[in-house]
């Protein structure tokens, strides 16, 4: 508990820090905005996984597949909370209209409840790629695992470009579409390995055949 705690501190009330102290903008609506979805998404994840899954995400010595490029994803993803939070507070360089902003921090709101809903569902949803023997791994299909195989990587595909213009940057955008190609990169590495090596994975890619777009790909 005090783990999952320091967990949620972290990416609520430190993320949110970060944001307005790169900024310089602590009375600005728009990252108030910003800051308060990002904190109630979080909340709404990190409350309702269980003990098991917290251990697996949280605990930092778990090994798995694809492990450089993991640390890319995360690279990318810091940067565009960085550069964004710079631009609309103190550079100036590449500002987002209002209009698409709010359009964006709507749509960022709903990508990032997709994200934490696959994870609530899904008790095996760890941070690394690797069957999880230890934990008696098995396919997930229900709830969003119904309609496509990777629902969380679809959030995040959607949620972090969202989450640059929201911030009101197009550099975060553009930093954010090079996270959400590494993310697509990954859900192609991923989904051959669960081929590969997941007990009934190959049938469930028979039933649901959409790895992000419902009966497309």
């Amino acid at each position: 508990m005090r783990k999952r705690f320091t967990v949620w501190l972290l990416m609520t009330v430190g993320v949110s820090a970060f944001v307005c102290l790169l900024s310089g903008r602590w009375a600005d609506p728009w990252l108030w905005t910003y800051c308060a979805i990002w904190i109630a998404t979080v909340t709404y994840g990190l409350t309702g996984i269980g003990d098991d899954l917290a251990r697996e995400r949280f605990q930092g010595t778990v090994k798995g597949e694809d492990a450089v490029a993991l640390r890319f994803v995360r690279l990318f993803g810091f940067a565009h909370l960085a550069v964004g939070a710079l631009d609309v507070g103190r550079w100036h360089l590449a500002p987002v209209p209002a209009a698409l902003r709010g359009a964006a921090l709507a749509g960022m709101a709903f990508a990032l409840v997709l994200v934490y809903r696959s994870m609530r569902e899904n008790r095996f949803f760890s941070a690394v790629v690797r069957v999880q023997t230890d934990r008696g791994h098995s396919v997930v299909d229900t709830g969003p695992y119904s309609i496509v195989r990777h629902p969380g990587y679809a959030g995040m595909i959607a949620g972090v470009p969202l989450s640059g213009l929201a911030l009101g940057s197009w550099l975060s955008f553009g930093l954010a579409l090079i996270y959400s190609m590494l993310i697509l990169r990954r859900v192609l590495f991923e989904d051959a390995f669960l081929c590969r090596n997941l007990a009934g994975y190959p049938a469930y890619t028979r039933r649901v055949t959409g790895r992000l777009i419902p009966g497309t790909w």
